[in-house]
Formats: C-alpha cells, structure tokens, sequence
C-alpha cells in the first residue's frame, strides 16, 4: 500500500481525551443546548449576547487543554513523511487549536475557529483567546458591533472546500479519525475517496455511520488507535 501522500480528516472524537466536549454524543454539547440559538446567523442576529456568552465559554475551556497522545502522533507524522519527500494534510472538523498545538502545521479548519473572530464589516480574520462581546471594537477597521466569532454555523458552507477537493484528488490515502460520520460535506469524503480508488481508512472509537465504505479499519481511543497506526505507517 502506497503512503506518499495521506489526507487526514479529524473529528470531535479526536480531541475528546483532552477533555473537550464533543457535540452529538449522549451528554453532549447539542444535548445541552439549542444549536438554533447558538449557532445558526438567525440566532446571532437575535441573540447576540447569548451567542457571544456560549463561545467565551468555549474560548475559556480551550485553555484548560492540552494535546493528547492522538493530536502528537499525526504532528510526529507529519514531520516524518515531509522528511521522506511525502505529505501529510490534516482538514478537521474540530474548532480548538489542539492539531497546531500538538505539532502538525496547515491545518485546514473547515468548521472554523474558536481562537479567531472575524469582523462583518471588513471580513478581517484575528486571533483572539479573549472574550468578544457586541461592544468589541475590530482592531482592524475599528468598527462596533461586528465581531462574531470565527466559526462555521448550521447553514454556513464550510471553509476552504476547493482546496480540501485538490488534496483529496491528490492523494493515495483518505483517512478519517474521530468523526461520526453524519455530518455533510465532511460525511462524504469518504464517497469521494473510494470513486477515485484511494484506500480509506477509519480511525475512531467504534464504526461511524458510513464505516462500511471504509477499505480498512481500527477502533477504540484515539490515544491508542491514532498512534499505534502512525508507528505502523511510519513503519
């Protein structure tokens, strides 16, 4: 089996070992609250402080985490396969910046961002761990009250689909890791993968919705499956 070039797509059940909540498990975050309300434009625009409470609450959790050994071994992957003249992408599903943190660099986030905001008004993107509330002023056109944060909400399309489309054409391996499997566009990449002949791989705590399109398979915590399959790739 050829590795030269992998894609990896991440999912909430990647970073769930470092404590963070994911979002359609039993106890999960849509279990606790209306995603109408919360992340949607429509709820924004009515509710704004409602909004901006939930992901400050978001952005404060964010700090309390760290990589776990799942997010260190894809970073550890990476490094080893551009060393041998391959290329390791990594399109996540995931909002926290645990990838980046545990080593692994040009992640594509397709869901957006939680430690940036973007403002309405100029489109500027900008880091940002602090709170953001409607009086926030944009540090770049200094307008108030156009700050939101910097997230895909239901009904939003996600980031960067061209360039994911080019990376999945490109390469000889589809991986996906933690993600249930439900959620469109990302749900069918897989699909995609096994029209163009790629082997497709899963990686997650038990069989997602669409694990039977899947060539190859290895399930339970993404802290022993991720890198258990890393060290045999870099095998």
């Amino acid at each position: 089996m050829q590795h030269k070039n992998i894609l990896i797509l991440t999912g909430a059940g990647l970073s769930a070992e470092s404590g963070l909540d994911t979002f359609r498990d039993k106890g999960g975050v849509w279990a606790q609250y209306d995603y109408r309300e919360v992340a949607t434009p429509e709820g924004f625009a009515a509710n704004p402080d409602l909004v901006h409470a939930f992901y400050n609450m978001r952005r404060a959790a964010l700090k309390t985490v760290t990589p776990n050994a799942a997010h260190i071994a894809l970073g550890k992957l990476q490094n080893d396969m551009a060393a041998k003249g391959g290329r390791v992408s990594i399109v996540t599903q995931n909002v926290d910046d645990l990838h980046e943190a545990g080593g692994a660099e040009g992640v594509i986030h397709m869901h957006g961002e939680l430690a940036k905001v973007r403002c309405v008004a100029c489109e500027t993107v900008t880091e940002w761990r602090e709170d953001l509330g409607r009086n926030t002023q944009c540090p770049a056109c200094s307008a108030v009250g156009a700050m939101r944060p910097h997230i895909v909400w239901f009904g939003e399309i996600p980031m960067e689909m061209d360039r994911i489309g080019g990376l999945l054409a490109d390469a000889d391996v589809f991986v996906s890791i933690g993600t249930s499997g439900s959620v469109y566009p990302a749900a069918g990449f897989v699909a995609e993968a096994r029209q163009l002949g790629k082997t497709c791989v899963e990686l997650n705590l038990e069989p997602s919705e669409n694990h039977t399109l899947f060539t190859d398979a290895r399930y339970g915590p993404a802290t022993e499956v991720v890198p258990a399959w890393v060290q045999d790739i870099i095998a």
